[in-house]
């Protein structure tokens, strides 16, 4: 075995919320960071079934808030452009909400919020190449799997299946948690199991998307149409393209599954209606079960779990990746506040004892900075609760109110959505939530954020 290698951080995890955080840990904080990740980066076939990041096609809509994010460490969409002969990941500034055969409709336009775009859809696999292609300031070993995960007192020894040892001050997990490491560290998890199916495939649509967004309740499940350029046997779409998330009951979405095309598309017309006109194309279709898995606790023993390795979303207002990429943004912030000031105090202590013949500094203050103090890891965790209970809780009643076809119910969501069409301090709220904003310090927000 190789002789353990010390960091500050090592991330399980190589997919788009690890490599984000890598870089951001990396560049802002300045901590030397190891990414490891079990998926083969030089892996080039294209798949919606596996869980290698770089060859996943599934998409996905980015808030307002997220974008932002990306931006701020170093991330930019228009670099995404480049790898699809300049187009641009395509804005959201439109969005309906409707419930089929009923009267409840809600329309939103990102102008009456005095913003540019709700948000962005973008590629999973294009987002990841872009962060992981952004930065040469971390540690990448792949693909590579843990063996064990030993926490001691003054740091975490990962050892992998490549005979390399390393040992850090933090361990932070973003692998989805697909690997049982959670539970190996002492991070229980709650499962919610809502006994739907979501099938994800892309469409192209007879008249263009204009960038509107559908959220459609029907009978059998949310129907959710995000604007999407798509190559669908051999033919491009040319601003007709949507990305859909289907869900629908378990059994349903069995049968759905095995229908031809033909028929497959005439369902989905059926449920969706003609607000594109025909629907022309559909591409292969893929699936997966939806529950909701929460993480107990957000830390343990100098371990933090992010993103869907912290908890995994049902995708029905598109908030699962989003509150991710707020677990990472706060951890940065945390971590970079609270390393600056260990830094403020080491120079205070310095500049005392040059001037004095006074006893030397406490020892904590002479040692490196340590990003996985108790401390450190209780205040990223009290930082992230309000958001992350709120955002949890919004999606799992939109799931029980849309999904339950119970009269009572059915009359009730019908009414809010009138109801929210027709007050817009509501719908501004509403706004802001679900572009990232909702629970987030004046100070730090977009001057533009839904206004």
């Amino acid at each position: 075995m190789k002789s353990a290698e010390a960091v500050d951080v090592v991330i399980i995890g190589g997919g788009i919320v690890g490599t984000v955080l890598a870089k951001g840990l990396a560049e802002k904080v300045g901590l030397s960071v190891a990414l490891i990740d079990a998926a083969d980066p030089k892996q080039t076939q294209e798949s919606n079934t596996d869980f290698n990041p770089f060859t996943d096609t599934r998409v996905i809509a980015l808030a307002r808030r997220t974008v932002a994010e990306l931006s701020s460490v170093g991330l930019n969409l228009e670099d995404v452009a480049k790898q699809h002969n300049g187009e641009l990941p395509p804005e959201i500034k439109h969005i309906e909400v409707s419930d089929k055969g009923h009267v409840g409709l809600l329309n939103l336009n990102s102008d009456d919020y005095h913003i540019d775009a709700f948000g962005q859809v973008v590629s999973l696999s294009a987002l990841t190449r872009l962060a992981a292609n952004a930065s040469s300031a971390y540690q990448y070993i792949a693909p590579a799997k843990v063996e064990t995960v030993t926490q001691q007192k003054d740091a975490v020894n990962v050892a992998l299946d490549n005979g390399e040892t390393l040992t850090a001050k933090l361990l932070v997990l973003a692998d989805g948690g697909r690997s049982g490491l959670a539970q190996q560290v002492g991070i229980a998890k709650t499962v919610s199991d809502y006994k739907q199916t979501a099938i994800v495939f892309n469409v192209h649509a007879q008249t263009p998307h204009q960038n509107k967004a559908y959220e459609r309740f029907t009978q059998n499940g949310p129907l959710a149409f995000l604007p999407f350029d798509s190559e669908i046997e051999g033919v491009k779409a040319r601003g007709n393209g949507f990305s859909v998330v289907w869900t629908v009951e378990t059994d349903a979405a069995k049968s759905l599954m095995t229908l031809t095309k033909t028929e497959f598309v005439k369902a989905l017309q059926n449920a969706f209606g003609y607000r594109q006109g025909k629907i022309l194309r559909v591409s292969e279709l893929a699936s997966y079960p939806l529950m909701l898995v929460k993480a107990e606790s957000l830390t343990s023993h100098r371990t933090v779990v992010v993103g869907n390795a912290a908890q995994a979303l049902h995708p029905i207002a598109g908030q699962g990746f989003n509150l991710g990429l707020r677990d990472l943004s706060t951890l940065i912030d945390v971590l970079s506040a609270s390393s600056s000031a260990h830094n403020a105090q080491q120079n205070a202590a310095d500049k005392r004892e040059d001037n004095s013949e006074s006893q030397a500094a406490p020892e904590y203050l002479t040692e490196r900075f340590d990003a996985g103090a108790f401390d450190v890891l209780q205040r990223y965790a009290n930082e992230r609760k309000q958001d992350r209970n709120n955002t949890i809780t919004l999606t799992d009643t939109l799931v029980r109110t849309f999904s339950n076809q119970y009269f009572p119910t059915v009359i009730g969501r019908n009414v809010s959505l009138l109801a929210l069409s027709m007050m817009p301090k509501a719908k501004k709220a509403f706004v802001k939530h679900t572009t990232g904003y909702g629970e987030t310090p004046q100070i730090n927000r977009d001057r533009n954020a839904a206004r």
